[in-house]
């Protein structure tokens, strides 16, 4: 996978001390690619950032595909305006 982002999102979990985990583990809907560099039909709406996110910032908010998938795309408790996001979150 190529590298993700050289900033570390202000929502990053802080699993890691080297950058942020979930970005490095972040693919596209199909797996085949890193999140941000799909190459398929999908690519067109994989490869967009728009709307709410998941704490790396490359994938959908509801859409994760790393390894925190099951806590990312399941918002329990107060959320942001949105409805997607925990509250606080950006």
């Amino acid at each position: 996978m190529s590298a993700p982002t050289a900033t570390i999102p202000a929502t990053c979990c802080g699993r890691s001390g080297e950058g942020c985990a979930c970005a490095k583990e972040a693919t596209c809907t199909c797996g085949k690619q890193p999140a941000m560099h799909c190459t398929c039909e999908k690519a067109s709406t994989e490869n967009a950032m728009t709307g709410a996110r998941c704490s790396c910032n490359l994938r959908a908010q509801g859409s994760c595909t790393c390894g925190r998938a099951d806590q990312e795309n399941t918002v329990k408790g107060a959320t942001c305006v949105c409805g997607k996001r925990p509250s606080g979150k950006l």
